[in-house]
């Protein structure tokens, strides 16, 4: 990214953007809060209140892209609750929503902290492990695939499936290429049989579990349809994990970063709720999401015709100095917290009292067995970051842990 006097020149597959993307975003709120993409019917927003009012405006926003002409999904096929508006929003919502009530999710605690606790004892038994590959990854997963209903011997599936499907996420935006299309849906049709035959088990032998429920629903005919049913699972999977793995590793990290807040939560865990929200805010998991203008509309003094895309950069307005006091600082004392990272609005996020929840447990428990934790390299081969700019996260997290 140009510095100095240069214009502003905004590109978040730049690698180097995604790395650490706070400068660009900063020098966005700046000078160019409404950010025209060269050659793209796409702008890129930055500042707080405007990504908080598109979200929330849904007359003039749209969760639904088009694809480019000549390209369609599958007649057999669903778009994900994400991405369609009301109605249908509204009623795929509302045939999960029971599953993730804030009472629901507390009865989800104790099995999360049982797995907490057998994954880290497991880590310390090693010493030396890969914290995502120990810990970040693996307690969402066994939570959701739980929650769903899925065997526990296919639990192994999930990760190579969410990261095939996360690792381009939101490129198609800025740079559509037929080749990636078609590898998604080959993978969403992979996907979509492990599921089917899970379906069909569960229409022959119900069981106490989500998979059992939305098989009940689609069985009521107008509820939900068989692709809407596949759809549905097929984001559970996904976003039932992959941002949550990124939250518990983005935590980690920023108390690695700031000892002296590690230091301050190992004498005080009851603080760990904050320092979540603070993590939520200071190192999105989710950095961008995506509105489609449905008629012409004006932000930040800017017209904007129907049609034009917005990338909504939360990261951004998760750091605004018109928001946040003192930004740039992370500060677990902070409170209120209106962090915008899991969206605003109608598609604010459904999971996130789960991720709430698995979060608080991976931190307390992780600080509860270990005297201390560490970096177990140093340099560029210390950390690996995923290649998405919508999601921030790690790959890998090589640690070093000492029990108590």
């Amino acid at each position: 990214m140009p510095g100095g006097d240069e214009p502003f020149f905004f590109n978040p597959l730049d690698p180097a953007v995604r790395e650490d993307p706070f400068p660009a975003y900063e020098r966005g709120r700046r000078e160019e809060p409404v950010h025209r993409h060269v050659g793209l019917p796409l702008v890129s927003i930055f500042r707080y209140a405007d990504v908080q009012e598109v979200l929330r405006d849904n007359l003039t926003w749209s969760s639904e892209l088009p694809l480019p002409p000549g390209f369609e999904l599958p007649p057999d096929d669903a778009r994900s609750m994400l991405v369609v508006d009301a109605p249908e929003h509204t009623r795929l919502r509302g045939l999960v929503n029971q599953a993730f009530t804030p009472r629901r999710i507390q009865t989800l605690e104790k099995r999360a902290r049982e797995i907490a606790r057998e994954l880290v004892d497991r880590a310390l038994e090693a010493r030396r492990v890969d914290l995502v590959e120990a810990l970040t990854y693996p307690l969402p997963v066994i939570v959701i695939a739980e929650m769903i209903g899925v065997p526990a011997t296919d639990r192994d599936h999930f990760k190579q499936w969410s990261d095939e499907a996360v690792q381009d996420l939101g490129i198609d935006v800025l740079d559509f290429s037929p080749e990636r299309f078609e590898r998604q849906q080959a993978l969403r049709r992979k996907i979509g049989q492990y599921f089917t035959r899970l379906v069909d088990e569960r229409r022959a032998a119900p069981r106490d579990d989500l998979l059992s429920a939305l098989v009940a629903a689609e069985e009521a005919g107008s509820k939900l349809s068989f692709p809407e049913l596949l759809s549905m699972l097929i984001l559970l999977l996904v976003a039932g994990n992959e941002t949550t793995t990124n939250l518990i590793g983005n935590a980690v990290l920023q108390l690695l970063a700031h000892p002296d807040t590690l230091a301050r939560l190992r004498q005080a865990p009851e603080r760990i709720p904050l320092a979540i929200e603070e993590v939520l805010r200071f190192d999105s998991p989710v950095q961008a999401t995506v509105r489609r203008a449905k008629s012409a509309t004006e932000v930040a003094g800017e017209r904007l015709e129907a049609g034009q895309i917005a990338l909504l950069w939360i990261g951004s307005a998760n750091r605004d100095e018109a928001a946040f006091d003192e930004p740039e600082r992370f500060a677990i004392e902070r409170d209120p917290n209106r962090h915008l990272a899991f969206g605003f609005g109608a598609h604010y996020c459904l999971g996130a009292n789960l991720a709430r929840l698995e979060a608080r447990v991976a931190l307390e428990t992780l600080l509860e067995r270990t005297q201390s934790f560490r970096l177990a390299a140093t340099g560029a081969d210390a950390i690996e970051r995923t290649t998405s700019f919508i999601l921030r996260g790690l790959k890998r997290l090589p640690v070093e842990l000492e029990g108590r």
